[in-house]
């Protein structure tokens, strides 16, 4: 595998770091310490106490963009400048979760790739190959595919159909791209699910979310969608960020990260990796 592929920069910051954590910054309004400020400004401080706090247990950061959206161009402008203060060994998820097709997809992959310089973007296959391949053409960035989510309502598609939606979805969209540059979500809320996936996509990693406050358990997310590469980025958003309601969020957030990355570390060096 090249060197010079997403999928070999993270295999080597999980192994350098020991840890497989992505931490989501959806930051709330109503949840964001009084402590951090209001309004955008408070937003962008606890953001950025955030990072800061957690990036040495955290090998990715997920903004979930609609959080730093809501606030116009000032939101954009504060999310432009979290991204460029990202440490340079933390992959950068924009979880957009687009789903366009054509020129109106490849712009959408320029806005997060070059403009904003994100590494990573989340997209919505249900359009199809047209949907994709924009994003999957930028081939030195992750393309991370919605397959199996979290939300109580996934159960309205992605399991409908014989074999179940979401696995036609995985089955047919790695000709879209390769494990190098093309990730899945898949839920933690579902191991056997996330098992499932692993079967059809044994050579690809999975963003996993709902550890923690949605109730996925880190082992079994780790026993059911391990591969050789680690194969996994485990993500964690707000049982990190409101960790504390109080002024010690930084540090509260740090702790219940330090967890985490505690738990993963264990793995990581049971499985010899």
């Amino acid at each position: 595998m090249p060197d010079s592929t997403p999928k070999s920069r993270l295999v080597s910051a999980i192994r350098t770091k020991r840890s497989y954590l992505c931490v989501g910054l959806d930051p709330v309004p109503e949840r964001i310490p009084a402590a951090a400020g209001t309004g955008v400004e408070g937003m962008e401080r606890f953001c950025r106490d955030i990072v800061a706090s957690t990036a040495d247990h955290a090998v990715a950061f997920k903004p979930n963009l609609a959080f730093f959206e809501q606030y116009g161009s000032a939101g954009w402008a504060a999310l432009e400048r979290i991204v460029n203060a990202m440490p340079a060994d933390c992959l950068v998820i924009a979880d957009a979760k687009r789903g366009d097709i054509g020129s109106t997809a490849t712009r959408y992959a320029e806005a997060f790739f070059n403009g904003l310089g994100a590494g990573a973007v989340t997209v919505a296959p249900y359009m199809g190959a047209d949907s994709v391949l924009p994003f999957t053409a930028f081939t030195d960035h992750w393309t991370v595919l919605l397959a199996l989510t979290s939300n109580p309502s996934a159960a309205d598609f992605e399991y409908h159909g014989e074999p179940p939606l979401h696995e036609v979805v995985v089955e047919r969209s790695q000709a879209w791209g390769s494990d190098a540059n093309l990730m899945y979500v898949v839920g933690a809320t579902r191991p056997g699910g996330l098992a499932r996936v692993r079967d059809l996509a044994p050579d690809h990693f999975f963003l996993v979310p709902g550890v923690g406050a949605q109730g996925g358990n880190l082992e079994d997310v780790s026993a059911a969608g391990w591969n050789a590469d680690c194969g996994l980025l485990v993500n964690s958003s707000r049982g990190i960020l409101y960790a504390s309601p109080g002024a010690d969020y930084a540090e509260a957030a740090r702790l219940a990260a330090a967890s985490l990355h505690q738990g993963m570390r264990r793995i990581l060096d049971e499985k010899n990796f």
